[in-house]
C-alpha cells in the first residue's frame, strides 16, 4: 500500500492521524454492532415472513376453492351482480417504526363500519352459502396479506441497510484503518530517522568544538 506524497512526517500529523485512527476503530466497532443487530432483526422478520406466506397461501387457496364452488352453483350473471356494489370499504394507514436507523413501515387498515355483516354486499335469497364462505375467507386473509406486505417491505429495507453497513465496515476494516496504521508507521519511522540524524549532527558539532578548543578529538 503506497504512502501518499502529501503526507508530512511531522509530530502534528502523527497526532492527527492517531486521533483519526482511534475514531475509525470506534466507528468500526459501532458499525459492526449495528450490522449484527440488523442481521438479527432481519432473520426474525424472515421467519415471520415465511410463516405469513404459508398462512396467506392457505387462506387464498381456501377462498379460491370456496369461490369456485360458488361459481358452480350460481350463474355468472347473479354472481357478478352480487359482488358489484360492495357495502364495506377500508383504508390503509401507514406508520413508521425505527429499527437501527431503518424506518420500517407498519400497515393497518380501518373499515368504514364496524358491522361484521357489511362484508356481504348482497342479500341471501339469490346467493349460495359457498359465496358466503368465499367472502369470509377473503376477508380473513386480507389482514394477513397486509402483514405479509409489511414483512416483505421491511425485509427489503433492512437488506439494503445491511448491505450499506457491510460496505462501510469493510471500507474501514480493509482500507481506511490499514492506511492510517501504515501512515502512522511511516511518520514514526521518518521522525526516528530525523531524530537519529539530529543526534549525529550534534555529535559532529560537539567534536568540532572540542577539537577547535583543545586541539583534540573528544
Amino acid at each position: 500500500m503506497a504512502i501518499s506524497s502529501d503526507i508530512k512526517p511531522t509530530r502534528m500529523e502523527l497526532k492527527k492521524t492517531k486521533a483519526r485512527l482511534k475514531t475509525a476503530v470506534r466507528g468500526h466497532k459501532l458499525l459492526k454492532d449495528k450490522r449484527d443487530e440488523l442481521m438479527r432483526q432481519f432473520l426474525i422478520i424472515v421467519r415471520e415472513n415465511r410463516a405469513l406466506r404459508e398462512k396467506v397461501e392457505q387462506g387464498l387457496d381456501k377462498a379460491m376453492r370456496a369461490m369456485s364452488e360458488a361459481s358452480e352453483l350460481m350463474s355468472p350473471e347473479i354472481l357478478e351482480q352480487s359482488l358489484l356494489y360492495p357495502k364495506q370499504s377500508a383504508q390503509v394507514d401507514i406508520a413508521l417504526k425505527n429499527i437501527m436507523s431503518v424506518n420500517i413501515p407498519e400497515y393497518d387498515f380501518i373499515t368504514r363500519t364496524d358491522a361484521a355483516a357489511d362484508i356481504y354486499p348482497y342479500g341471501y335469497a339469490m346467493t349460495s352459502g359457498e359465496l358466503d364462505d368465499a367472502v369470509d375467507a377473503f376477508s380473513a386473509v386480507f389482514k394477513d396479506m397486509l402483514a405479509l406486505a409489511q414483512a416483505e417491505k421491511s425485509m427489503q429495507l433492512m437488506a439494503a441497510e445491511i448491505e450499506r453497513t457491510r460496505r462501510r465496515v469493510n471500507a474501514l476494516e480493509y482500507v481506511m484503518i490499514p492506511e492510517m496504521e501504515q501512515t502512522i508507521r511511516y511518520i514514526t519511522m521518518k521522525l526516528e530517522e530525523n531524530e537519529r540524524g539530529n543526534i549525529t549532527r550534534l555529535m559532529k558539532v560537539k567534536d568540532q568544538i572540542l577539537q577547535e578548543a583543545h586541539g583534540y578529538e573528544y
